[in-house]
């Protein structure tokens, strides 16, 4: 007999839930960053909607041989963005959509606990995918209103919010705490992976037709709604009615027990032990339910009526700000996230104006950004799992974020190896401490002791905690549009302002977090004196 191939045994040695613990990862991983890949087209796009159109032309003076070169403007910029307010109507589609995404994360948490999770994934996937093909209709049927492009923004930010209260939830029920914040730090990726996956294909289409641009990552997340639909496992809890109904089918149904059964002291849930007729001794009680003498299943011992604990009810708003932590961590991810979604709607633009690039290139070189994302994401995780200390995780990396945020502003006139350079260290920096409030943190938050084991809260508090962060988000884009009038210095000391303020917002906890560091270490030293 050949040996077993060494891939197959390391494939074998893992057990059907660690499969299904796999398969959620990957699949959540995929879903969320459909979302990212579909939001992403329209920092790229931005460039393409308002273009240095001039031209030199030629002309005779004199009747002499001798030409005179004037600049012509040509009429190359998109309507309505072809006039000298073009930032502020850029900015103002992206507070559209992100104002809507932050009023509607604080109802979509509290909506998605009451909704089963695929269901309320797959109906906004399937309408986040709508929205964004509208927007890049406007292109193919030549539409120049601004009202237009303003609406499907909103719609979008509205009916994107479904998406991360409840990959969160989902991601939560499957990985218990132990070694959350690497877990999560790696599957928080999918946010980068999209917005490096959207630059490039809004980039490969925004020069000759920038509508494809937003249908073709619109088709994308749709199909990912119906693939939600159809493979999505929210709790895994959920298995173990799949492997009732496939066990052996000679079991007793709960149908038949509920319809014999009449309760006994007015409680009417059993947890009952059964054993195969087969396999019945003649010491086993035998109690037959409405079944006759060849019935096909009985109880192994007497009847035991247990009083059912009842469904945790969904947790309150006002509920879930009381638990500790959340209002400084939420208050930490809007300047957090401000900073962040400020890069992810204006880079493209920044890079194509300070390193004079087309838009292609720009969007090709912000994915930089995506990627220093990627590794400070993990990097956030691991240092805080092994440190038990998530607030200092994200302080120190606030902290070396600011400074890092002014050398990036000057290192970007010094050509492109200091800007590639920067970018990564730039996106690490940012991105990390965001990455660990949006998952491990909220994750921690939405279990935390005080719920007594209320698993339906982790919707609610993820959304409160993005959804504050959301507010920043939607901030930062406006005030790049109006600050970017009077040059970009001015876009970068509001940046490192929101760093600072950020870092602020998280000392309490991180001297919560010295101090209780300290008590156990004297009350080690106290163990071994004893």
């Amino acid at each position: 007999m050949a040996p077993v191939p060494p891939g197959i045994r390391f494939l074998a040695s893992f057990n059907r839930d660690q499969w299904y613990r796999a398969f959620t990862f990957a699949l959540t991983f995929l879903l969320y960053t459909s979302y990212h890949l579909s939001r992403k087209p329209i920092s790229i796009v931005k460039s393409e909607l308002h273009k240095n159109c001039s031209l030199v032309r030629e002309l005779p003076t004199d009747g002499t041989s001798q030409q005179l070169n004037l600049p012509v403007e040509t009429d190359c910029s998109w309507k309505p963005f072809d006039k000298d307010n073009y930032k502020q109507l850029l900015g103002a589609m992206d507070y559209s959509f992100l104002c809507a995404y932050a009023v509607g994360m604080y109802l979509s948490g509290i909506i998605g606990e009451r909704l089963p999770i695929r269901l309320y994934l797959t109906v906004g996937m399937l309408t986040s995918g709508i929205f964004t093909c509208l927007f890049g209709l406007g292109h193919i049927y030549n539409i120049h209103s601004l009202g237009f492009y303003i609406f499907a923004q909103i719609a979008n930010g509205l009916v994107q919010t479904t998406g991360w209260p409840s990959v969160v939830t989902c991601i939560g029920n499957w990985f218990g705490k132990g070694r959350r914040g690497m877990i999560m730090g790696l599957w928080n990726s999918h946010t980068s992976v999209g917005n490096i996956l959207g630059s490039l294909i809004a980039g490969y289409y925004v020069s000759s037709n920038w509508g494809l641009s937003f249908i073709v990552p619109g088709i994308i997340i749709a199909v990912m709604g119906i693939v939600c639909f159809l493979f999505l496992i929210e709790h895994p809890n959920d298995l173990k009615s799949v492997g009732a109904q496939n066990t052996d089918t000679q079991l007793c149904s709960w149908q038949k027990v509920q319809r014999k059964w009449s309760g006994v002291n007015g409680h009417k849930h059993l947890y009952l032990q059964y054993k195969h007729k087969s396999k019945i001794k003649s010491s086993d009680t035998e109690l037959l339910l409405g079944e006759d003498s060849t019935g096909v299943c009985v109880p192994v011992q007497q009847i035991m009526v247990v009083k059912s604990g009842a469904e945790p009810s969904a947790i309150s708003f006002m509920g879930a700000l009381r638990i500790p932590g959340v209002v400084e961590f939420s208050l930490c991810l809007l300047f957090a996230k401000l900073v962040s979604y400020t890069f992810l709607f204006w880079l493209p633009l920044y890079i194509t104006k300070a390193a004079h690039l087309d838009a292609k290139k720009a969007g090709d070189l912000s994915t930089l950004f995506d990627v220093g994302g990627i590794v400070g994401g993990v990097l956030a995780g691991v240092v805080s799992d092994k440190l038990g200390k998530r607030a200092t995780t994200c302080a120190v990396m606030l902290l070396l974020a600011a400074p890092t945020l002014y050398g990036f502003s000057m290192m970007s006139q010094f050509g492109l190896g200091p800007t590639i350079g920067m970018l990564l260290v730039c996106g690490g920096l940012v991105n990390g401490p965001y990455a660990l409030i949006t998952t491990a943190v909220s994750a921690d938050l939405g279990t935390h002791k005080s719920l007594k084991g209320n698993a339906r809260a982790l919707s609610t508090v993820t959304a409160i905690i993005d959804g504050t962060g959301s507010v920043g988000a939607a901030l930062g884009p406006l005030l790049a549009g109006l600050l970017s009038a009077h040059g970009w210095d001015q876009v970068f000391y509001m940046l490192m302002t929101a760093d600072f303020l950020a870092l602020l917002l998280l000392l309490r906890l991180v001297s919560k977090e010295m101090r209780s560091k300290k008590s156990s270490q004297e009350s080690a030293v106290e163990l071994k004196e004893h």
